[in-house]
């Protein structure tokens, strides 16, 4: 059934059987109102596909903001996950248990590191690595008590915990949730000059995505982060990589900072991490960045723990066999060339990298919500941000024929709203 797109909410609220808004209904009544949700409920995923209580199949074009990279019930992680769901699933570090050095050893050599932090969300990871790049500058560095400051990018998007949105330049994450916490610089992204300019003999990291995700998939130029790599060593400042959505297979490589030949100090890890299983995040680097904390100074009850361990474990093998990587840059330049070929036929601009790309749709014909809402209604999950851009991450075993359709679909959907015009 295609959607009319005049009225397309209303048309995407037609494939709502009584028991989705039933559940909608219960949980719009008691979960807090911090997200809206296009009106599907999901009950089952396999692989690239879910479907919905009424049984209808839908191709998941966000994965879970990149959690899902591996595909919903994948088989190898599954049985990781149920194996230590029959043995352990919580310790805390107060002791050692039996997962743990296995994950953050196979962890540090698929990140070309000796230590790792482990923790929960990527919030925390973020946070952690705060922590810990100022730990460093008053221990090692040698910066004055409550001096130090660190470099951001306008446009980023961290988290949303009260020290992360202290930074943010986004008003929906800032308004009415002040004060905010100092410490922060904000220049342009992708503009390394300016970054350089910014740092002071207080400055201990600049913290940066590779690819600004939430922004709308922007990728820098290719020699902006080699420039921040150069800057960062030259002036003795740390480099914090937040590759939470955009590592671990998502672009093609291991890591986006490998696109440009970059290694940073730190990687900041989280989401595929934990395989859509497990909340499962890391702080990567060497022991002399890493190793400046203490026993008591951070810490997590749940970070490490045996079942989110297990899992992990199984997502490092599932990486090191270079099997995704390959599969994002080959499928990617096909969903690439499939959506650049729709410029100028209700899209704008298409950028990203392997299988991940931010899509702005001409403002005339629709806001990117009501792009969305007509997807739902082919079949297709994605995601809209800042206005008419459309976001599609769609899990790394998604097949040729899946990404074909999943183009065809957003072509069809941009003809009806040109139509209706």
């Amino acid at each position: 059934m295609t959607p009319n797109l005049t009225d397309a909410k209303t048309e995407a609220a037609a494939f709502v059987s009584p028991a989705a808004a039933a559940l909608i209904a219960e949980e719009s009544a008691h979960a807090a109102h911090n997200y809206h949700p296009l009106e599907v409920v999901v009950a089952s995923g396999d692989g690239a596909w879910v479907t919905d209580v009424a049984g209808r199949r839908y191709l998941d074009c966000l994965a879970a903001y990149s959690a899902v990279n591996f595909g919903h019930s994948n088989p190898v992680l599954l049985d990781a996950a149920r194996t230590q769901l029959g043995r352990i699933t919580l310790t805390s570090r107060a002791f050692y248990n039996d997962q743990l050095g296995p994950f953050v050893t196979a962890l540090a050599k698929l990140a070309g590191k000796d230590m790792v932090l482990p923790m929960n969300t990527g919030a925390e990871a973020v946070e952690s690595g705060i922590k810990v790049a100022r730990a460093w500058g008053y221990r090692v560095k040698g910066v004055a008590p409550d001096l130090a400051n660190i470099i951001v990018a306008a446009g980023n998007f961290h988290g949303r915990t009260t020290t992360i949105i202290s930074f943010s330049d986004d008003e929906s994450a800032r308004a009415d949730f002040g004060p905010f916490t100092p410490g922060f610089r904000t220049v342009p992204y992708g503009d390394a000059a300016a970054l350089e300019a910014a740092i002071d003999e207080n400055t201990v990291a600049v913290l940066l995505e590779p690819i600004q995700g939430e922004a709308g998939i922007v990728v820098p130029p290719a020699s902006y982060l080699p420039a921040v790599r150069e800057i960062t060593k030259r002036l003795g400042v740390l480099f914090i990589a937040d590759e939470i959505q955009s590592g671990l297979g998502r672009t093609g490589s291991t890591f986006a900072c490998d696109l440009v030949g970059v290694v940073p100090d730190l990687y900041l890890l989280g989401k595929a991490l934990g395989g859509g299983i497990v909340p499962v995040s890391a702080v990567v680097g060497n022991t002399d960045v890493l190793g400046v904390l203490h026993p008591g100074e951070h810490g997590s009850t749940f970070g490490g723990n045996p079942l989110a361990a297990a899992v992990g474990l199984a997502v490092v093998n599932l990486l090191a066999t270079g099997d995704y990587q390959q599969r994002a840059t080959e499928l990617g330049a096909r969903l690439h060339a499939g959506l650049s070929a729709l410029i100028g036929h209700g899209v704008i601009a298409v950028r990203g990298v392997g299988l991940w790309a931010g899509i702005d749709i001409d403002p005339s014909l629709a806001p990117g919500r009501v792009v969305c809402e007509a997807l739902l209604g082919r079949g297709l999950l994605a995601k809209d941000t800042h206005g008419s851009t459309i976001r599609l991450a769609p899990p790394i075993v998604v097949s040729v024929e899946d990404v074909d359709w999943a183009v065809e679909q957003l072509r069809l959907v941009l003809a009806d709203l040109a139509a209706a015009k």
